[in-house]
């Protein structure tokens, strides 16, 4: 028989076995880009219409003999993702997808995957793959170096030297002839932009900077991830790019790999845009140690084959109030306020790693771009993207969206403070996982610590956050799983602590410390599918079913639901220095201060939690804590690295 034809019947003979009984087909597996510290993977399966098959994970550096355990692969399939008023309706894929977390940069692993299932597994059940983490992005050594100036500079200059940035980059060029491009910058060469104010004027024809009308900088070369275009502070103190109220200042969606570095950008709409959905976009961004003043965006792309950008220890500040916590929607005394900032961050694509900035005042700090129905091509999903570290003040709407991801969305360790509208969102997430772990929310006003309702997101992990605020709007979801958490309710006099809707019935909630408020209306509020039969058949039930159960207290809602066999009720106290937002103040800003959210080592918080492979295997006591923040243990680093 012909190789290909028995193929053919053998995967034919894999689906029917899938598709018509609980047991499971192991299908294509496929490894996602490795960021510096995660590593991602995707399993396709047919069948296991009862949802009972697991994939364990193990993971050891290569040349290690012991294996280490990592949390198993998130099973996926048969979720509705959609919005009616923007036509989508997505349902996930049956799958496995997951992560591997807080490896070593640039270091190999083998990874080892085991599918199990008591009704059967076909096809391939083992998968053994090595990885390699990715380094921090690094200057070629062997390339020209090239000295930039203000074009009023007159004293000493390093040779060879050029006048304004686009004369480095693409050779000299004003008026009509700004678009010759006759002496070209070459993969591997450094761009040492030495202090000053550039800022051209845009309306004169012939200005020198060679960037009329428009004052935008549209860079088209072509750097590689061994020889970068790198265009960075040369050290003698700071260069500053004003875009003089223009609309974009620096245009990279047609050039790969070029790192800008200690540089300043103000006064513009947009500092630089990478891509736009659906037309072009440039893969191998790093911004670092930047600053970014007066901007509406920061650094932005939508393109789907945008890849591995490295964006990190920069400062960003938006253009919204300083002095007042203001939504886009109707609050307090207010009224909305118009978007003067959109985003600080915005990404779509692969391999992105957003880490150790600090965002503040903007409409939302850092997202995934809200793509819609995902591309059908996998390596074009919004996948493997990492968001950590990050030091967030001041938004109008939301910290942190995890919105139009697909699979390995990672937002870890980052802190964020007054955001009118919500914490952190995932509207809609496309089956996951998406892994919010160990980050601090301190004073969301609108109750949100987690934003669920537009898009009924599928399928994300809530491990170890600290919420300083009620997690009544998440809404509408599927395939969550929440452990370890603390939600602290601060005294608003009609707010339940916990107000949840899923779509699923295979939904989790356990381990997690609540303190509720304290008032007389419900505050465990919940709405689920009864048990049962997983997958297809619950797929009316977001039509079916919109009842919510009402429960004064958390024993209530322990015994009639099932979940949080191990809640525990907590308070303020727990931590060693936390103060509840006043929920009369609405517009009030909060700033760090002297707040701790350490736990106190004898704290109901404390030994609370359950075992989290490869997320909490260092507790320290009998049992992981509670929160973002093991007692004992060092805080994490929060916002730029210098």
């Amino acid at each position: 028989m012909h190789i290909r034809v028995f193929l053919l019947l053998v995967m034919l003979s894999l689906t029917a076995l899938g598709q018509n009984g609980n047991g499971v087909a192991a299908g294509e597996f496929m490894v996602e880009p490795a960021t510096l510290h995660n590593l991602g993977f995707e399993w396709k399966i047919i069948g296991d219409d009862n949802r009972n098959a697991a994939v364990a994970v193990q993971y050891r550096k290569v040349g290690e003999a012991q294996w280490r355990e990592a949390l198993p692969l998130l099973r996926i399939g048969e979720e509705k993702v959609g919005r009616a008023r923007n036509f989508l309706e997505y349902w996930t894929p049956r799958m496995f997808a997951g992560s591997i977390l807080d490896v070593e940069e640039n270091t190999s692993y083998e990874c080892r995957f085991t599918m199990t299932d008591a009704d059967g597994v076909s096809g391939k059940a083992t998968q053994q793959v090595t990885v390699k983490t990715r380094g921090v992005p690094q200057e070629y050594k062997g390339g020209r170096t090239l000295h930039v100036y203000p074009p009023d500079y007159e004293g000493p200059k390093q040779e060879p030297s050029f006048k304004g940035l686009k004369e480095a980059y693409y050779g000299p060029g004003t008026g009509d002839w700004h678009v010759v491009y006759e002496r070209p910058v070459q993969p591997g060469d450094v761009i040492l932009v030495h202090a000053g104010l550039y800022k051209a004027d845009r309306f004169d024809y012939v200005t020198t900077y060679g960037i009329p009308f428009e004052g935008t900088y549209i860079f088209t070369r072509k750097g590689t991830a061994e020889k970068p275009i790198v265009i960075k502070a040369a050290g003698d103190g700071e260069a500053i790019f004003d875009g003089a109220a223009n609309a974009r200042l620096f245009d990279v969606m047609a050039a790969d790999y070029h790192y800008f570095e200690g540089l300043t950008f103000r006064n513009t709409d947009t500092a630089i845009i990478a891509g736009i959905k659906d037309y072009l976009g440039s893969s191998g961004l790093v911004v670092r140690n930047c600053r970014f003043e007066d901007v509406g965006i920061a650094v932005t792309t939508e393109y789907a084959g945008s890849k591995n950008f490295y964006l990190a220890d920069n400062v960003m500040l938006g253009r919204d109030d300083r002095n007042r916590l203001i939504s886009w929607t109707h609050f307090g005394k207010y009224k909305p306020t118009s978007i003067k900032s959109w985003i600080g961050i915005k990404v779509y694509g692969q391999g992105h790693v957003i880490c150790h900035n600090y965002v503040a005042y903007f409409h939302d700090a850092i997202c995934v771009s809200t793509y819609g129905t995902p591309p059908t091509d996998p390596t074009q999903q919004a996948a493997a993207i990492d968001i950590y570290n990050n030091d967030i003040f001041v938004m109008t709407d939301d910290i942190i969206e995890s919105d139009g991801g697909v699979h390995n969305i990672r937002v870890m360790r980052n802190r964020g403070f007054n955001a009118a509208e919500h914490g952190l969102s995932a509207q809609p997430a496309f089956g996951g996982p998406v892994y919010f772990y160990r980050n601090v929310i301190y004073s969301i006003p609108m109750g949100g610590a987690l934003k669920t309702g537009n898009g009924s997101p599928a399928g994300v992990l809530i491990y170890h956050n600290t919420f300083i605020a009620e997690n009544s709007n998440a809404r509408g979801y599927s395939n969550w799983h929440y452990r370890n958490n603390l939600f602290l309710g601060v005294n608003h006099p009609d707010r339940p602590v916990l107000g949840n809707q899923s779509f699923t019935a295979y939904t989790t909630l356990d381990y997690n410390g609540y303190r509720p408020n304290a008032n007389d209306k419900p505050q465990f509020v919940w709405a689920a599918p009864a048990a049962g039969p997983a997958g297809t058949k619950l797929r009316d039930y977001e039509l079916a079913n919109k009842d919510y159960q009402n429960f004064k207290t958390l024993a209530e809602f322990q015994r009639a639901t099932g979940h949080e066999a191990h809640g525990v009720l907590v308070d303020y106290d727990v931590f060693k220095n936390v103060r509840p937002p006043d929920p009369t103040q609405p517009h009030k800003i909060y700033e760090l201060g002297d707040m701790d959210f350490s736990l106190k080592p004898n704290s109901v918080a404390v030994d609370a939690g359950c075992r989290l492979p490869n997320v909490n295997d260092d507790f320290a006591g009998k049992a992981a804590d509670l929160g973002a923040l093991e007692a004992g243990k060092p805080q994490p680093v929060y916002g730029p690295r210098r």
